[in-house]
């Protein structure tokens, strides 16, 4: 234009510029649309950043899957944490049903046997330019609610702009940092438009992952999403509440009538008729429990049960099943977390000697049967987990940072420490008596450290369930050892929930896993912005270092900067010993009644017992005629 513009400047005498001038804007008018139309998008059925999604749009199942496999029967799983009083799995407030959130599903989804694609759920397919500015989602027709209403573009904006309004605090401020605007373009079409400066590998993720509810119930009922209640949202799921007896069991009943029943990707899926929980007040009557009968799967996580306990009668002639599946995803990152909030944990001298004192090898050994390898790793078990010295490439990300990076990042990748063979390791207790004393706590008459404020060094560890009376204890004993004031608080399930979010503890176990395809995630979970007010960043961790590494995360362009970045920022996560690392193990270790059935082999990455195992009648009415069960 601009040649244009300056010749007609020199021709301002030429009696022809008027008809110049109209016959220029009836062009530009013409083009304008054509322009807008021409605009290069892309439409598919499924969403991958990185790579090309592992099944076309025209797959008939997924290929972990028995799409003949039969519906009916019930599954009766457990639930140890003795109490619940609301079905909104969304709110601070009150403690949230088993599966509360089984009806809800999502734009789209991911699957069990392929890391970082998303397929179209909700949605049946997708269209966005090639810079990733907007994304416009198209609903498949035949989407429903549980009540039989069609879902709408209008119900997605809804239900984005609900939580951004009544959300968790962390939600609405990571996603509004991606998403500036959500709109329905007509009944079947919603339109997402991105912020500008959103890191374009987690747009379009963000917005796939918005779960659908229905608009007209929350109007006809008044419901909140930041209020507990006794009822679920109206969903699009294939499960619904069939009933319910508080603290006692919740009964889900499969939805005759679900719309996505047929689709390829829900082929040899949701199996059972119903799924009912059974509560329990601890682990050990939930075991008497599952050998009794009283519910029919279980997911065993005590070792001590797992070596000890499954000789009962059903399990020595076959009736009960116990296997070891094998697990292939990335560990859970579990650990005892400490709480930075809190002054005396701000030093890292205070959290290394309190985790030098934490004797995994001897409880493995006493306490697990030897069935657990120890964390190292918020990336255990993965491509991203940081091995060796830093490759070139990490130091490359590292070095720039400088005295921002804690003691010991630049080596060999922290591990956690080693002990001896008895529960009390004198080496180790030299050395945390060492470095507490270098804190400033030091020891008096009494045998109990203060420092020159004269206050007690007290940690308090912060539980809500038996099962770790056994392991807690004897790292209380060893910390009370060495002078600390350590002592093990075991509190029902809605005073740890109460604390947990009011960041009221010392320690607690969380899980700190980075996850396959790190982005926003890491910024909730360890990012200074979000530490004072994330539930989901229990350490509270504020560290320039680990922010200037998320940042490079998010911002990923490729698969191998994401690699290099996710274990530089392991290695800062390690050396700043925000947590005392505990233990994982890459199998599934279950026991079931001999009337249940699965794929083989599993997936890599998911269980998969409430999805794609199914039902065998004839098993089960074998079961009922021996009678053991009912």
């Amino acid at each position: 234009m601009k040649p244009v513009h300056s010749r007609a400047k020199i021709q301002t005498s030429d009696t022809r510029l008027p008809m110049f001038w109209g016959m220029l804007a009836g062009l530009v008018l013409a083009i304008t649309p054509m322009l807008a139309r021409a605009e290069t998008t892309i439409t598919s059925h499924a969403y991958s950043y990185f790579g090309t999604p592992k099944y076309d749009a025209d797959f008939a199942h997924l290929g972990f899957v028995n799409p003949d496999a039969p519906k009916g029967g019930e599954i009766i799983i457990s639930s140890e944490s003795g109490t619940f009083d609301s079905f909104n799995p969304y709110a601070r407030k009150g403690v949230a049903g088993a599966l509360a959130s089984i009806n809800i599903e999502r734009l789209m989804t991911g699957i069990a046997d392929e890391i970082g694609t998303s397929y179209g759920l909700v949605a049946e397919s997708l269209e966005y330019p090639e810079d990733q500015s907007w994304v416009i989602f198209t609903l498949r027709p035949e989407a429903k609610f549980a009540d039989g209403s069609p879902v709408t573009a209008e119900d997605v904006v809804f239900t984005h702009n609900l939580f951004m309004e009544q959300g968790l605090i962390s939600y609405r401020e990571g996603v509004s940092r991606i998403i500036a605007e959500v709109e329905a373009l007509d009944p079947a079409r919603v339109k997402f438009t991105f912020q500008p400066d959103a890191p374009i590998r987690e747009r379009i993720g963000q917005a796939s992952a918005t779960p659908v509810m229905s608009k007209a119930w929350f109007e006809e009922t008044g419901a909140r999403l930041d209020e507990s209640r006794l009822e679920q949202s109206m969903g699009t799921g294939p499960y619904m509440l069939d009933s319910y007896k508080i603290n006692q069991r919740i009964v889900y009943k499969r939805n005759p009538d679900y719309w996505g029943k047929d689709l390829p990707i829900n082929k040899g899926r949701w199996n059972f008729d119903t799924i009912r929980i059974e509560y329990f007040a601890d682990s050990s009557a939930a075991f008497e429990g599952f050998s009794s009968g009283s519910y029919t799967f279980r997911l065993e996580n005590s070792s001590k049960e797992w070596a000890t306990s499954y000789d009962f009668p059903e399990v020595k002639n076959g009736q009960v099943i116990k296997a070891e599946l094998d697990d292939g995803t990335q560990a859970s990152g579990q650990g005892f977390v400490f709480n930075l909030r809190r002054e005396k944990f701000q030093d890292i001298r205070v959290r290394e000697a309190i985790g030098l004192m934490f004797n995994f090898e001897w409880s493995n050994e006493a306490l697990f049967y030897g069935l657990y390898e120890r964390v190292n790793s918020f990336a255990e078990n993965s491509h991203l987990e940081a091995t060796g010295m830093p490759s070139p490439e990490e130091l490359a990300l590292l070095e720039p940072l400088g005295d921002k990076l804690p003691d010991g990042t630049l080596g060999e990748a922290i591990m956690a420490p080693t002990s001896g063979d008895k529960q009390f390791d004198r080496k180790n207790a030299r050395k945390a008596s060492a470095l507490l004393e270098e804190a400033g706590w030091i020891v008096g008459d009494d045998g109990m450290r203060r420092n020159a404020e004269g206050k007690m060094l007290k940690v308090e560890f912060l539980t809500f369930s038996p099962t770790f009376d056994r392991v807690i204890t004897p790292y209380v004993e060893n910390l009370q050892k060495i002078g600390v004031d350590a002592v093990l608080n075991r509190v029902d399930t809605s005073q740890f929930v109460d604390r947990r979010y009011a960041f009221d503890y010392d320690i607690i176990t969380d899980h700190l896993a980075f996850g396959y395809e790190p982005g926003s995630n890491l910024e909730q979970a360890f990012g200074s912005k979000e530490a004072a007010v994330s539930v989901f960043n229990s350490p509270g961790v504020a560290d320039p270092a680990v922010d200037v590494l998320i940042d490079i995360i998010r911002n990923a362009d490729t698969e191998e900067d994401l690699v290099t970045a996710a274990k530089a920022l392991d290695r800062v996560m390690r050396a700043l010993k925000v947590s005392v690392p505990q233990w994982y193990k890459n199998k599934h270790t279950v026991a079931y009644y001999d009337q249940f059935e699965h794929p083989d082999p599993l997936p890599p990455y998911d269980l998969g017992y409430l999805d794609f195992w199914w039902f065998n009648a004839e098993k089960a009415e074998k079961l009922k005629a021996d009678g053991v069960l009912r």
